[in-house]
């Protein structure tokens, strides 16, 4: 079917561009008028364009959504840019220039078109919520209002950073589980379905005489060869409920609760969602973002179902005049010192100074219970691996061993 690029403005004035398919070009400007445009320029696409623009959607789809890392980027040249007395349209047709990633190169240059249709920057960025975030969109438009954009773009770049950070820790620590993990149902599966049928001969007409580690081994191995389809369709089918039950409210709230009561990785997701919740809102506060808002957003960032319930109780309670201190008190998710800091923050007018510290002190607590976990994970895993491994292994050789014994 043919293409037509085309160039309209939408309902609200902005000129946008794009390719179009349909029967005909008659049909291609009704498409772009049903969707409320008017039509400023359509012409069909050649062979050649049409191939050209095949290949760039193929290139957009393997560059994949724009990530976290594109956002720092973007922020820190931006600033550094407006810092060099570059204004903000000249400085966004310059990083995207030097932007690779077609996708995020296209959200640049949305962003300058909308600043030169007389848009504030914070309204732009309201159209990409998903990539930049409340945080991020709030502390913008606070340095709109305050006049120190670039001093606020590095505020916000160091957030990312930190962010970003914490993400990688993280999951670092969860891959050496995951590996070793992996290895061991691996080898278990490999000896129950390949190495163990090949002793079912030599026991064969002596089950009697078989432990009952070996007895049970060899029915689990049979079970697993003849009826490998249907543990593979329940194992999918348990893992597609677990994940549909995740997406729930009641299976989300279920999985946060778990990780702040399982005890070996509790302290490390509590220490997480402290820091998370208590730099955000110090970041906030220190831009003047007003406190309504910025409890808001600190419980949609804060990334737990509990402390995000926690940050709207205390919305509701500072809304109606009390301090953000009354309600912490009769909560257990923050320790009784950090809420007593956050009291004296509030009395003293410095609250946004002591919610930073109290913010990176977590954050390096977060960076030694993530090392403690890995610490102890690993030779929990480890003796987990071996034991599996040795139980099926002397469930093998015990019995060749008694037989061995009676022959001579």
């Amino acid at each position: 079917m043919p293409q037509y690029k085309y160039q309209v403005r939408n309902s609200a004035g902005q000129v946008q561009a794009g390719v179009v398919v349909a029967d005909t070009i008659g049909t291609a400007a009704q498409i772009l008028r049903n969707q409320g445009s008017h039509v400023l320029a359509i012409n069909p696409l050649s062979a050649e364009q049409t191939r050209a623009a095949l290949m760039q959607k193929l290139a957009d789809l393997n560059a994949g959504r724009p990530k976290a890392k594109h956002v720092l980027d973007f922020t820190t040249q931006l600033a550094v840019m407006l810092r060099a007395g570059i204004n903000l349209r000249s400085a966004l047709d310059g990083i995207a220039e030097q932007t690779t990633h077609p996708g995020f190169k296209k959200v640049i240059m949305n962003l300058k078109q909308d600043v030169e249709g007389g848009k504030q920057f914070s309204q732009a960025l309201q159209r990409y919520p998903k990539l930049f975030g409340p945080l991020y969109i709030n502390m913008v438009r606070a340095s709109e209002m305050a006049g120190n954009f670039s001093e606020m773009l590095d505020r916000i770049a160091g957030y990312i950073g930190q962010e970003i950070e914490t993400r990688k820790m993280v999951i670092g620590a969860a891959i050496y589980p995951g590996v070793i993990g992996t290895m061991a149902v691996g080898v278990t599966v490999f000896l129950l379905t390949f190495v163990l049928p090949k002793f079912k001969g030599v026991f064969q007409g002596k089950e009697d005489a078989l432990p009952w580690a070996t007895t049970f081994l060899l029915g689990l191995s049979d079970f697993m060869v003849e009826r490998w389809p249907l543990i593979l369709g329940a194992l999918f089918a348990i893992g597609a409920g677990f994940y549909a039950f995740t997406r729930t409210e009641v299976g989300s709230f279920w999985v946060d609760k778990s990780k702040l009561t399982i005890p070996i990785v509790k302290g490390m997701f509590r220490s997480l969602y402290i820091s998370r919740s208590l730099q955000t809102m110090g970041q906030l506060v220190n831009a003047g973002v007003p406190m309504l808002d910025v409890l808001t957003i600190t419980g949609d960032v804060s990334g737990n179902k509990l402390y995000q319930r926690l940050w709207a109780s205390v919305h509701g309670s500072v809304k109606t005049g009390k301090k953000i201190s009354n309600t912490l008190f009769k909560t257990t998710l923050l320790p009784q010192a950090v809420v007593q800091m956050i009291s004296a923050g509030e009395e003293s007018g410095k609250l946004g100074e002591v919610l930073d510290e109290i913010s990176a002190y977590y954050a390096k607590q977060l960076k030694d219970q993530i090392k403690a976990v890995t610490s102890m994970i690993e030779p929990l895993m480890i003796v987990l691996m071996g034991s599996v491994v040795g139980f099926i292994a002397m469930a093998i050789i015990l019995p060749i061993f008694k037989m061995s014994q009676i022959v001579k």
